[in-house]
């Protein structure tokens, strides 16, 4: 049954094939076009503070977040 959440069924179901997480699979599917065009506009995670990883790693749901240092929650990120 598809899940009325998910924007674009059929490339969540494809992913999902692929092996990738329910929830990495619905960010994807569920990300604007515009989203997938404009890329390079975002700083890379190394340019972060430490503060602003730790939300966008509260954000998708990263747990033991506050325990990390830096390099580990780009590494979180990067792999979620």
């Amino acid at each position: 049954m598809p899940d009325s959440r998910i924007k674009n069924e059929k490339q969540y179901q494809a992913l999902r094939e692929k092996g990738m997480s329910k929830e990495k699979a619905a960010r994807i599917a569920n990300s604007s076009r515009k989203a997938s065009q404009k890329g390079g506009e975002s700083k890379k995670y190394e340019e972060w503070s430490k503060t602003d990883l730790l939300n966008k790693a509260k954000e998708i749901g990263i747990e033991g977040r506050s325990k990390m240092k830096k390099n580990e929650l780009i590494d979180a990120l990067r792999n979620h």
